[in-house]
């Protein structure tokens, strides 16, 4: 008797510690592999960042690609943290939108501390290197390489760091595409006027943005621009850089 109850209670019901299966629903199969992202869907192109006698500069475009096609034309790619910090993001913007929730709750839980710190530049940068050197060891990676620009120790501070936790400092950085063809320019700007006031570093980005736009078919004139120094965080957007394509009919032959 006691018997029949217990099968009773049970019928059509899952096994004690599973799932209830409604009807059109579908219940993971915990027998299939774990899977990963494995090619992002909507993806930003590159960052490049700056730095200049009293501060730093950080850029990049607004343009969202799906595949090869520009879907979409106004989204932000520079975070500002807080008011010594900004982050640039290249690669999976979910990715990027994931991360940046994490980033900003943070803050506010820094802040509700009200003990007088918070984040730094290096201490973000070093945040973030251990954060995607643990998604790279998990075999779980956020597609994304950040540019962390920021004002700490009377000093601007420039950093990099990729989707397997590769990180480093510079005077010059640019991610994705704009590392073949932005950097070197950068470099040959700074070489050529080590000093930069705010005003040069600020037309040298915009020089390499527009280039950039020539260059590469993942890249949109419209821009975003953070400026950090000891006074704060400046962002300027969108920027439009103004190309000239008055010898665009002389080339032919590659249709």
């Amino acid at each position: 008797m006691e018997a029949s109850l217990q099968m009773e209670f049970w019928r059509n019901g899952p096994q004690p510690g599973a799932l209830y299966n409604f009807p059109g629903s579908q219940i993971w199969n915990q027998n299939e592999p774990t899977k990963r992202t494995l090619y992002p869907s909507v993806t930003g192109t590159s960052v490049l960042g700056l730095k200049f006698n009293d501060g730093v500069v950080i850029a990049g475009d607004k343009l969202g690609s799906y595949g090869s096609m520009a879907r979409f034309r106004d989204l932000s790619r520079v975070l500002k943290v807080n008011d010594q910090v900004v982050v640039g993001a290249s690669g999976d913007y979910a990715d990027y939108q994931f991360l940046s929730e994490i980033i900003e709750q943070r803050v506010i839980e820094e802040e509700c501390l009200n003990d007088g710190f918070g984040y730094t530049p290096s201490s973000l940068f070093s945040w973030l290197t251990r954060v995607m050197y643990n998604r790279r060891s998990n075999i779980n990676p956020l597609w994304n390489t950040y540019v962390v620009a920021g004002w700490e120790n009377n000093a601007p501070f420039l950093g990099y760091v990729d989707k397997i936790g590769t990180a480093y400092q510079a005077p010059t950085i640019s991610s994705g595409y704009g590392a073949y063809i932005a950097q070197p320019l950068l470099r040959d700007a700074l070489e050529k006027k080590p000093n930069m006031n705010v005003k040069d570093a600020i037309e040298t980005i915009d020089r390499c943005m527009k280039v950039l736009y020539y260059r590469d078919a993942r890249s949109l004139n419209k821009y975003e621009l953070a400026i950090v120094t000891k006074d704060g965080v400046e962002i300027r957007s969108p920027v439009t850089s103004q190309p000239n394509w008055e010898i665009a009919h002389l080339i032919k032959g590659y249709e």
